[in-house]
């Protein structure tokens, strides 16, 4: 694991889509809250009409690992475990009055948990509040109450924990200082078992960030915007810049950040994006015109304002912002957004808002060099007003994703991809599964699951989809089956091939883990208003599953916690009991590792082929250019993977097909076809774009290879791009690159000289830019608003963004491979 942190929590924070790039990570964060008495809000109406034509086919896998008799005496098997979990179940009362608890797992496989308990009382316009801080070694059986390590200090519950990389053993703690002008740190380098304190010369506005190469440098910005490091593990801190509007940590310890000489964050557009790679000494601003930023993979994107009006258009670097390059997307307005939805260091999904409130947008993947885009998805789901999507990275299994699609009936509809967003399609019904009320046909609908849109809708969804990189092909989720997502209460489904194939494991909603890398699931019936004492587990991926009572006294139930990584064998309830008086907060820990006692052998796994319906097919199994075969274990074996357990794959590449290609621009693939077609608009176009301060000229026959396929032989459709030996460079992102070395000297005469430095490079700069660039950006997007510009006489970028402006919307043919960004 490579962040081992992870803080427990029913209550969900709202996050606002304060800029273009919304990184999919950020939005569920690493904190776990459990808080008391968690309130269903009212459910808002979701449209419950099928969709007369979806922009996807039906999947036909049929081949699954599950026995031919689920339920039956195979789910007899395991016998005689009550007595066995009964001695390994372990209780313990934390007898304060906090009204919320904030757990955090120090280090990978260390045993260590710490638990943050917080009750505060608002007063007027002051808060009083105080924290309990516990800590456990033995994965949360029992703890011992460490607060006088913090000096009885008040603990923000929001960011208070934060976590180092790695095995770090690193700990810090945001407390709250009364009466003083800052607030105050505990660091500890141990695991949380001694701590130091500092006091901060300024008040957090986040939670402290780590460099993830270095856990002794730290980087935060404050509540008045300044942003501060600290090379020395939080000691010692210096501010290196003002006004600081957004930072994140680049690779090779870059740091980049937002900035606007105005001294004003909310003048999006008018931001300078500036980088330093030692710590602050010395800074480089690398662009210009900034609405806003986000790193993905190993890309650099930069929203830049075009000069028209509020229109943005996406840039591009591939070397840490040094060069850039003009996405080959047309621009947005200021009521859209962009969005990362996965990055690797292949290729990006980035959803681009359609114009309006419509709370849809299009799916676009990109080339290996983050440039060139096709269209993926058309009406994804993502709302503009609570920045809520559906887009799950399936983990257990490569090139999987599932999302939502809002119908235009305004039904919301489950799709899924096997191929990196190459082929979209329908989720199969499961075998034992109904069609409900909102089919049109009794045994023909699909399977739709429940994601974070459901959440924000107030369902009752209590966890999203679940997935692990080490539990091959598992998929935990609730869904509904029909011709849309239902409002009634979800089941609980299982997939154990990546989500070809479901099942329906548990009937009504529920919380879940995966434990043992996949080799037992627990799970926990969802019902606030009542009190709970059982625990349901499977060791065969969800298809039989056993109750076990944990409790003779039940106890209102808040979230289950285990230890990031799914390779844990421990499992906590936890909730609270009352009394006459109070409530108090309990925590019930099941050690499964008496339940598995029998380490897996060589005889409990057996070869599955990923992707496919038939292992003994030579052709079958294709996916990305190859094959892998894994070593999982049977269904009908009782025993235990082990922390050290690792993934057993066979890769083996595969020849070429049109399935390993994406249609290039000006290309699109009818539905149920995998042949790429010319869009009729722009047949007899001549395809150019600059890349690298080149002009090329694209000669394709409608294929550009999917990022990350390995395909090897086999069809290899034409594709060139031809240096048209022309300058061409974007003058919506032309820095100055300016370097700013931070001395301390008080010499006038260095100041001076720095002085006509800086402007002979910015007049040599702009000379080039002028006089042998052109001072103009040659760019064709291949949408249709470059045909209407075409057709009008129209040059250059600047009138095509005026032609969109003054048009007030943009027009896009149904078909076109590319269109939106941001």
């Amino acid at each position: 694991m490579s962040l081992l942190h992870c803080c427990a929590v029913v209550l969900v924070f709202p996050l606002v889509l304060a800029s273009d790039f919304q990184e999919r990570a950020s939005r569920t964060g690493n904190a776990q809250i459990f808080v008391k008495n968690p309130k269903l809000g009212s459910v808002r109406d979701i449209k419950e009409r099928s969709l007369e034509k979806l922009p996807v086919s039906e999947g036909h896998h049929k081949v699954t690992r599950r026995s031919a008799d689920p339920g039956g005496d195979a789910c007899k098997a395991l016998q005689g475990y009550d007595s066995r979990l009964t001695n390994n179940t372990h209780t313990y009362v934390f007898n304060d009055l906090s009204g919320s608890v904030s757990l955090a797992w120090v280090g990978d496989g260390t045993g260590v948990v710490l638990a943050l308990t917080t009750f505060q009382v608002p007063f007027f316009m002051l808060r009083f509040g105080q924290s309990k801080l516990y800590r456990s070694e033995n994965y949360g059986k029992s703890f011992q109450d460490v607060t006088n390590l913090i000096n009885n200090t008040f603990i923000r519950t929001e960011y208070g924990i934060a976590i180092g990389p790695e095995n770090s053993g690193k700990v810090i703690l945001t407390g709250d200082v009364s009466g003083n002008k800052g607030s105050r740190i505990f660091r500890s380098v141990d695991f949380g078992n001694s701590f130091m304190h500092s006091d901060l010369p300024f008040h957090p506005l986040m939670q402290i960030s780590y460099n993830p190469r270095d856990a002794n440098v730290l980087l935060v910005i404050s509540i008045t915007y300044d942003l501060w490091v600290s090379e020395d593990f939080g000691e010692n801190w210096k501010k290196i810049h003002d006004m600081v509007c957004l930072v994140k940590w680049g690779t090779d310890n870059t740091i980049f950040f937002t900035t606007n000489p105005n001294g004003s964050c909310s003048d999006r557009g008018m931001l300078e994006l500036r980088k330093t790679s030692d710590y602050g000494r010395t800074l480089k601003t690398i662009g210009t015109k900034i609405y806003s930023f986000g790193l993905g993979g190993r890309f650099v994107f930069a929203s830049v304002m075009t000069g028209k009006g509020t229109l943005r258009m996406i840039h591009v670097s591939v070397d840490q912002g040094e060069t850039w390059n003009m996405a080959q997307l047309p621009p947005v307005g200021h009521e859209q957004f962009y969005s990362i939805l996965a990055a690797s260091d292949d290729m990006v999904f980035m959803h681009v808002d359609e114009p309006g409130d419509t709370g849809f947008g299009t799916i676009f993947v990109s080339d290996d060099r983050g440039t060139v885009y096709s269209k993926s998805l058309e009406r994804h789901l993502y709302t503009t007003t609570g920045g809520d999507t559906d887009f799950t990275n399936v983990t257990s299994l490569r090139g999987v994703f599932m999302t939502s699609i809002l119908a235009e009936d305004g039904s919301v509809q489950t799709v899924v991809t096997f191929d990196q967003g190459g082929e979209w399609r329908r989720l199969q019904k499961p075998r034992n599964g109904k069609c409900d009320s909102t089919a049109k046909h009794p045994e023909m609908c699909s399977l739709h699951i429940h994601a974070s849109y459901s959440t924000s809708m107030k369902l009752n969804v209590p966890m999203l989809p679940l997935t692990e990189p080490n539990a091959v092909g598992l998929i935990l989720a609730h869904g509904s089956v029909g011709d849309t997502v239902s409002v009634m209460a979800p089941d609980v489904y299982v997939s154990d091939d990546g989500g070809y194939t479901w099942l329906r494991a548990l009937k009504g909603p529920h919380h879940y883990a995966i434990l043992d890398s996949g080799g037992l699931l627990v799970a926990v019936e969802h019902t606030p208003s009542q009190p709970i004492s059982q625990i349901k587990f499977s060791t065969d991926e969800g298809q039989c599953w056993h109750v076990f009572n944990f409790t003779n006294d039940p106890l209102f139930f808040t979230g289950l916690a285990s230890e990031p990584g799914a390779r844990s064998m421990n499992v906590s309830i936890w909730g609270y009991r009352e009394s006459l008086l109070s409530q108090f907060w309990v925590s019930i820990t099941i050690d499964f590792k008496e339940l598995l006692t029998r380490d897996c052998g060589e005889n409990d796994y057996v070869q599955w082929l990923a992707h496919s319906d038939d292992i003994s097919d030579p052709s079958d199994g294709c996916m990305l250019g190859y094959k892998e075969k894994f070593l999982r274990m049977r269904k009908d074996s009782v025993c235990w993977n082990g922390r050290d357990y690792v993934i057993n794959k066979e890769p083996t590449p595969c020849p070429c097909t049109l399935d390993d290609f994406l249609c290039d621009f000006g290309y699109y693939r009818a539905e149920n076809s995998s042949e790429c077609v010319e869009q009729p608009d722009l047949k007899g176009h001549v395809l150019e774009f600059c890349l690298h301060g080149k002009k090329e000229q694209l000669q394709t026959s409608g294929y550009r290879k999917i990022p990350g396929d390995k395909c090897e032989g086999g069809t290899m459709p034409e594709r060139k791009e031809i240096d048209l030996s022309k300058n061409c460079v974007s003058n919506l992102l032309g820095p100055e690159l300016l370097t700013e070395a931070h001395s301390f000297s008080s010499v006038p005469i260095v100041a001076a000289v720095i002085a006509i430095l800086l402007i002979s490079v910015v007049a040599g700069v702009v000379f080039v830019k002028k006089y042998v660039c052109g001072g103009r950006f040659l760019v064709h997007r291949y949408s249709v608003l470059r045909q209407h510009a075409e057709a009008n006489g129209i040059e250059g970028v600047d009138e095509l963004d005026s032609h969109a402006a003054e048009s007030g919307k943009r027009e896009y043919h149904d078909d076109s491979d590319e269109d939106l960004l941001e």
